[in-house]
């Protein structure tokens, strides 16, 4: 939203470009000020980012104002004398209107006015994957275990022991449906009783996998399953 200040001492002139200003997209009327002198002291209380300047104003002129002002807003001069706009492009404004002043003429030239860039778009924060995990029936209560903590697991017919280190826990399931439940997670057959997290393996024979500090049998049919 670019801020607007109005200098211009006719009243209906500064009223039809007050109406001008609330009607444009993007504009904000600051305030009016009837001549230079009181723009000076509006300046310095308030942030303007437009002027619309008209250039015969009593006490000082448009442009001896304009001269004065070592770091000026963009600046929109507004005239029924067009003698001016030669000088008035010199203190590169970026544009002249000739009064009176028509809204399509008006609109034009403040599609000249350089917006501030918009801020960038803050980046989204950094989520951190959620840990698979899922509670198993344990007893009378549900425990909760991440698969990746898992270290391998052992049939017991209908339950199975789920390794983990430190500890294990026994709950009512077959081993066939805690392969599926673990499906893709980095868990592979190696025995109709044992199923073994690939990562967790600290070494590998034909016949045998070391994991956690035990050893387990590789069942002759499971011999081709890939352990890296």
């Amino acid at each position: 939203m670019l801020r607007c200040l109005i200098i211009e001492d006719e009243p209906l002139a500064a009223e039809i470009l007050s109406d001008y200003i609330r009607d444009a997209p993007g504009l904000e009327l600051a305030g009016v000020c009837s001549d230079a002198l009181f723009a000076l002291e509006f300046l310095q209380r308030e942030q303007v980012d437009v002027l619309f300047l008209d250039i015969h104003l009593p006490k000082l002129k448009g442009l001896d104002f304009l001269k004065t002002l070592s770091n000026p807003p963009q600046v929109i001069l507004t005239t029924a004398y067009h003698e001016y706009a030669l000088e008035g492009y010199e203190l590169a404004v970026t544009d002249y209107l000739l009064k009176p002043i028509e809204f399509s003429r008006f609109l034009k030239a403040v599609q000249k006015l350089q917006r501030p860039a918009a801020p960038p778009e803050p980046l989204p924060a950094p989520t951190t994957p959620e840990r698979p995990a899922h509670f198993f029936n344990v007893g009378k209560k549900r425990v909760k275990v991440y698969f990746d903590e898992i270290l391998y697991a052992e049939s017991l017919k209908e339950y199975v022991r789920i390794f983990l280190p430190g500890r294990s826990v026994v709950t009512k399931m077959q081993l066939g449906e805690l392969e599926t439940l673990l499906g893709g997670a980095g868990f592979v057959r190696i025995h109709r009783s044992f199923l073994v997290a690939k990562s967790k393996i600290d070494a590998y024979s034909a016949t045998e996998v070391e994991v956690g500090g035990k050893t387990l049998p590789i069942g002759r049919s499971y011999r081709e399953v890939g352990l890296e």
